[in-house]
Protein backbone atom coordinates (compact mmCIF):
# COMPACT_ATOMS: atom_id res chain seq x y z
CA UNK A 1 0.00 0.00 0.00
CA UNK A 2 1.41 3.83 -0.62
CA UNK A 3 2.75 5.42 1.99
CA UNK A 4 0.78 7.89 3.94
CA UNK A 5 1.64 11.17 4.78
CA UNK A 6 3.65 12.30 8.26
CA UNK A 7 1.20 10.67 10.69
CA UNK A 8 -0.65 13.10 13.14
CA UNK A 9 -0.25 13.50 16.94
CA UNK A 10 -2.81 12.62 19.01
CA UNK A 11 -2.78 13.19 22.73
CA UNK A 12 -5.39 13.64 25.72
CA UNK A 13 -5.14 16.69 28.05
CA UNK A 14 -5.98 17.46 31.35
CA UNK A 15 -9.03 14.19 30.15
CA UNK A 16 -12.01 12.61 32.51
CA UNK A 17 -13.79 10.21 30.74
CA UNK A 18 -16.23 7.34 31.91
CA UNK A 19 -19.63 8.05 33.39
CA UNK A 20 -21.29 11.26 34.94
CA UNK A 21 -22.00 9.18 37.97
CA UNK A 22 -18.30 7.53 37.92
CA UNK A 23 -15.07 8.58 36.66
CA UNK A 24 -13.10 6.11 35.55
CA UNK A 25 -9.85 8.07 34.34
CA UNK A 26 -9.64 11.28 35.73
CA UNK A 27 -6.73 14.59 34.93
CA UNK A 28 -4.99 12.13 32.39
CA UNK A 29 -2.17 14.03 30.22
CA UNK A 30 -0.89 11.67 27.36
CA UNK A 31 0.94 11.86 23.72
CA UNK A 32 0.97 9.12 22.14
CA UNK A 33 4.20 9.46 19.59
CA UNK A 34 3.39 9.73 15.93
CA UNK A 35 3.98 6.98 13.31
CA UNK A 36 4.85 4.54 16.27
CA UNK A 37 3.34 1.23 17.50
CA UNK A 38 2.04 1.94 21.20
CA UNK A 39 0.62 -0.81 23.21
CA UNK A 40 -1.49 -0.05 26.08
CA UNK A 41 -1.55 -2.62 29.00
CA UNK A 42 -3.26 -3.13 32.80
CA UNK A 43 -5.49 -4.89 34.74
CA UNK A 44 -9.10 -4.88 34.05
CA UNK A 45 -10.85 -2.10 34.99
CA UNK A 46 -7.68 0.11 34.72
CA UNK A 47 -9.69 2.51 32.10
CA UNK A 48 -7.87 1.35 28.87
CA UNK A 49 -11.06 0.51 27.34
CA UNK A 50 -12.90 3.97 28.46
CA UNK A 51 -9.14 5.76 27.52
CA UNK A 52 -9.39 3.77 23.55
CA UNK A 53 -12.85 5.02 23.33
CA UNK A 54 -12.74 8.34 24.13
CA UNK A 55 -9.84 9.20 22.03
CA UNK A 56 -11.59 7.96 18.87
CA UNK A 57 -14.21 10.29 20.26
CA UNK A 58 -16.65 7.58 20.87
CA UNK A 59 -17.59 8.51 24.51
CA UNK A 60 -17.27 12.44 25.09
CA UNK A 61 -15.22 13.54 27.72
CA UNK A 62 -16.19 14.62 31.17
CA UNK A 63 -13.60 17.38 31.54
CA UNK A 64 -10.41 17.85 29.64
CA UNK A 65 -9.96 17.28 25.56
CA UNK A 66 -8.60 15.08 22.94
CA UNK A 67 -6.27 16.56 20.04
CA UNK A 68 -5.11 15.77 16.84
CA UNK A 69 -2.84 18.02 15.90
CA UNK A 70 -3.51 20.66 18.92
CA UNK A 71 -7.20 20.74 17.32
CA UNK A 72 -10.23 19.38 19.92
CA UNK A 73 -11.66 16.46 18.52
CA UNK A 74 -15.33 17.60 18.86
CA UNK A 75 -14.63 20.69 16.46
CA UNK A 76 -13.69 18.12 13.72
CA UNK A 77 -16.24 17.02 11.59
CA UNK A 78 -17.86 13.11 11.60
CA UNK A 79 -16.71 12.48 8.30
CA UNK A 80 -13.12 14.16 8.79
CA UNK A 81 -12.01 12.64 11.69
CA UNK A 82 -13.15 9.09 10.40
CA UNK A 83 -10.59 9.87 7.87
CA UNK A 84 -8.19 10.36 10.23
CA UNK A 85 -8.80 7.74 13.21
CA UNK A 86 -9.69 3.97 12.70
CA UNK A 87 -11.21 1.86 15.80
CA UNK A 88 -11.88 -1.29 15.74
CA UNK A 89 -13.51 -2.46 18.69
CA UNK A 90 -13.57 -5.36 21.00
CA UNK A 91 -16.18 -7.30 19.65
CA UNK A 92 -17.35 -6.06 16.83
CA UNK A 93 -20.26 -7.31 14.62
CA UNK A 94 -21.14 -8.45 11.42
CA UNK A 95 -24.83 -8.36 9.67
CA UNK A 96 -26.03 -11.79 8.91
CA UNK A 97 -25.18 -12.88 5.55
CA UNK A 98 -22.84 -9.99 4.76
CA UNK A 99 -19.86 -11.07 2.37
CA UNK A 100 -16.18 -10.13 3.19
CA UNK A 101 -16.02 -7.67 -0.19
CA UNK A 102 -19.06 -5.94 1.35
CA UNK A 103 -17.75 -5.27 4.89
CA UNK A 104 -14.66 -4.32 3.42
CA UNK A 105 -16.06 -1.94 1.38
CA UNK A 106 -17.66 -0.21 4.52
CA UNK A 107 -14.76 1.15 5.06
CA UNK A 108 -14.99 3.83 2.18
CA UNK A 109 -17.97 5.26 3.53
CA UNK A 110 -16.42 8.45 5.06
CA UNK A 111 -14.59 9.04 2.22
CA UNK A 112 -17.84 9.15 -0.31
CA UNK A 113 -20.80 12.05 -0.07
CA UNK A 114 -24.41 11.08 0.50
CA UNK A 115 -25.01 10.77 -3.39
CA UNK A 116 -21.63 10.17 -4.52
CA UNK A 117 -21.56 6.73 -6.33
CA UNK A 118 -18.74 4.02 -5.70
CA UNK A 119 -16.03 4.74 -7.94
CA UNK A 120 -13.20 2.78 -9.15
CA UNK A 121 -11.18 4.52 -6.87
CA UNK A 122 -12.82 2.78 -3.89
CA UNK A 123 -12.60 -0.37 -5.92
CA UNK A 124 -9.27 -0.31 -5.71
CA UNK A 125 -8.74 0.46 -2.58
CA UNK A 126 -10.79 -2.31 -0.93
CA UNK A 127 -9.14 -4.68 -3.18
CA UNK A 128 -5.93 -3.42 -1.62
CA UNK A 129 -6.79 -3.81 1.53
CA UNK A 130 -8.01 -7.30 1.07
CA UNK A 131 -4.91 -7.59 -0.63
CA UNK A 132 -2.54 -6.67 2.14
CA UNK A 133 -4.53 -8.36 4.70
CA UNK A 134 -4.29 -11.84 2.63
CA UNK A 135 -8.05 -12.04 2.50
CA UNK A 136 -8.54 -11.82 -1.11
CA UNK A 137 -9.97 -15.22 -1.76
CA UNK A 138 -12.20 -14.48 0.90
CA UNK A 139 -13.47 -11.69 -1.13
CA UNK A 140 -17.28 -13.41 -1.40
CA UNK A 141 -17.51 -15.70 1.65
CA UNK A 142 -19.70 -14.70 4.64
CA UNK A 143 -18.13 -13.26 7.12
CA UNK A 144 -20.33 -15.74 9.57
CA UNK A 145 -18.73 -18.71 7.83
CA UNK A 146 -14.56 -17.62 8.98
CA UNK A 147 -12.47 -18.36 11.66
CA UNK A 148 -11.55 -16.52 14.66
CA UNK A 149 -7.93 -15.59 12.97
CA UNK A 150 -9.70 -15.52 9.48
CA UNK A 151 -12.27 -12.39 10.62
CA UNK A 152 -9.76 -10.34 12.36
CA UNK A 153 -8.30 -10.00 9.18
CA UNK A 154 -11.61 -8.64 7.57
CA UNK A 155 -12.23 -6.08 10.61
CA UNK A 156 -8.28 -5.01 9.88
CA UNK A 157 -9.22 -5.09 6.43
CA UNK A 158 -12.64 -2.88 6.96
CA UNK A 159 -10.51 -0.50 8.99
CA UNK A 160 -7.81 0.17 6.11
CA UNK A 161 -9.90 0.94 3.44
CA UNK A 162 -11.02 3.48 5.65
CA UNK A 163 -7.82 5.06 5.21
CA UNK A 164 -6.77 6.09 8.45
CA UNK A 165 -3.54 7.44 9.50
CA UNK A 166 -4.75 6.73 13.29
CA UNK A 167 -5.53 3.06 13.89
CA UNK A 168 -6.92 2.52 17.74
CA UNK A 169 -8.05 -1.48 18.45
CA UNK A 170 -9.21 -2.79 21.47
CA UNK A 171 -8.00 -6.39 22.45
CA UNK A 172 -7.47 -7.46 19.03
CA UNK A 173 -6.13 -10.96 19.71
CA UNK A 174 -8.73 -11.66 22.03
CA UNK A 175 -10.08 -15.23 21.64
CA UNK A 176 -7.43 -16.39 19.15
CA UNK A 177 -5.36 -18.76 19.26
CA UNK A 178 -1.50 -17.86 19.67
CA UNK A 179 -0.42 -18.63 16.08
CA UNK A 180 -3.33 -16.28 14.95
CA UNK A 181 -2.28 -13.18 17.50
CA UNK A 182 0.82 -13.58 15.82
CA UNK A 183 -0.59 -12.96 12.85
CA UNK A 184 -2.44 -10.16 13.81
CA UNK A 185 0.44 -8.15 15.41
CA UNK A 186 2.70 -8.87 12.63
CA UNK A 187 0.16 -7.71 10.09
CA UNK A 188 -0.11 -3.97 12.55
CA UNK A 189 3.36 -4.08 12.75
CA UNK A 190 4.07 -4.48 8.91
CA UNK A 191 1.37 -1.56 8.55
CA UNK A 192 3.01 0.72 10.87
CA UNK A 193 6.52 0.03 9.13
CA UNK A 194 5.45 0.21 5.65
CA UNK A 195 2.84 2.35 5.56
CA UNK A 196 3.62 5.19 8.95
CA UNK A 197 0.18 4.41 10.39
CA UNK A 198 -0.22 5.47 14.28
CA UNK A 199 -1.07 2.09 15.58
CA UNK A 200 -2.19 2.31 19.13
CA UNK A 201 -4.06 -0.84 21.11
CA UNK A 202 -5.44 -2.28 24.26
CA UNK A 203 -3.45 -5.91 24.59
CA UNK A 204 -3.42 -8.22 27.32
CA UNK A 205 -0.61 -10.16 27.01
CA UNK A 206 2.07 -8.29 28.70
CA UNK A 207 5.17 -10.64 26.43
CA UNK A 208 3.53 -9.89 23.36
CA UNK A 209 2.77 -6.30 23.98
CA UNK A 210 6.49 -5.63 25.19
CA UNK A 211 7.66 -7.57 21.82
CA UNK A 212 5.76 -5.34 19.42
CA UNK A 213 5.03 -2.24 20.76
CA UNK A 214 7.64 0.85 19.83
CA UNK A 215 6.16 2.30 23.37
CA UNK A 216 4.19 1.20 26.10
CA UNK A 217 1.79 2.94 28.47
CA UNK A 218 0.66 1.25 31.60
CA UNK A 219 -2.40 2.33 33.71
CA UNK A 220 -3.71 1.82 36.77
CA UNK A 221 -6.95 2.87 38.60
CA UNK A 222 -7.62 5.01 35.68
CA UNK A 223 -4.06 6.87 36.09
CA UNK A 224 -1.36 6.28 33.30
CA UNK A 225 2.05 4.87 36.03
CA UNK A 226 4.41 4.23 33.38
CA UNK A 227 5.03 5.35 29.45
CA UNK A 228 8.32 5.06 27.91
CA UNK A 229 9.81 2.02 25.74
CA UNK A 230 9.45 -1.51 26.79
CA UNK A 231 12.68 -2.31 27.91
CA UNK A 232 12.31 1.06 30.31
CA UNK A 233 8.49 0.42 31.66
CA UNK A 234 8.39 -2.86 32.06
CA UNK A 235 10.08 -3.09 35.55
CA UNK A 236 9.29 -5.69 38.31
CA UNK A 237 7.90 -2.33 40.43
CA UNK A 238 5.73 -1.69 37.56
CA UNK A 239 4.36 -4.86 37.24
CA UNK A 240 3.76 -4.82 40.84
CA UNK A 241 2.02 -1.43 41.22
CA UNK A 242 -0.49 -2.34 37.59
CA UNK A 243 -0.80 -5.85 38.62
CA UNK A 244 -0.45 -6.15 42.36
CA UNK A 245 2.17 -9.16 41.28
CA UNK A 246 5.06 -10.29 41.84
CA UNK A 247 7.86 -10.86 38.74
CA UNK A 248 11.21 -11.66 37.47
CA UNK A 249 11.72 -9.55 34.33
CA UNK A 250 14.36 -10.87 31.77
CA UNK A 251 15.70 -10.03 28.03
CA UNK A 252 13.68 -12.12 25.44
CA UNK A 253 17.05 -14.51 23.83
CA UNK A 254 15.60 -14.28 20.53
CA UNK A 255 14.34 -9.79 20.32
CA UNK A 256 15.73 -9.06 23.83
CA UNK A 257 12.49 -7.14 24.97
CA UNK A 258 11.36 -7.78 28.18
CA UNK A 259 10.24 -11.12 29.47
CA UNK A 260 7.87 -11.35 31.99
CA UNK A 261 7.59 -14.27 34.90
CA UNK A 262 4.84 -14.18 37.39
CA UNK A 263 6.65 -15.32 40.36
CA UNK A 264 4.24 -17.58 42.58
CA UNK A 265 3.00 -16.77 45.88
CA UNK A 266 4.58 -18.33 49.03
CA UNK A 267 1.51 -20.99 48.98
CA UNK A 268 1.57 -21.47 45.60
CA UNK A 269 5.29 -22.47 46.16
CA UNK A 270 4.48 -24.40 49.05
CA UNK A 271 1.23 -25.96 47.01
CA UNK A 272 3.78 -27.66 44.07
CA UNK A 273 6.65 -28.52 46.38
CA UNK A 274 3.98 -30.65 48.27
CA UNK A 275 3.75 -28.92 51.48
CA UNK A 276 0.07 -28.08 51.22
CA UNK A 277 -2.29 -30.46 49.48
CA UNK A 278 -4.33 -29.08 46.68
CA UNK A 279 -7.76 -28.42 46.46
CA UNK A 280 -9.60 -31.43 44.57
Amino acid sequence: MTSSPEAPRLAARALAAGYPSRRVIDDLDLELAPGRVTMIIGANASGKSTLLGTLARLHPPLAGRVEIDDADVRGIPRRQLAQTVGLLPQHPTAPDGVTVAELVGRGRHPHRGLLQRWSAHDTARVDEAMAWTGITDLAERPVGDLSGGQRQRVWIAMALAQDPRILLLDEPTTFLDLSHQLEVLDLLSDLNRERGTTVVAVLHDLNLAARYADELVVMHAGSVIAHGAPTEVMTAETIRRAFGLASLVMPDPLTGTPIIIPVPSASASARVDGAIPARP
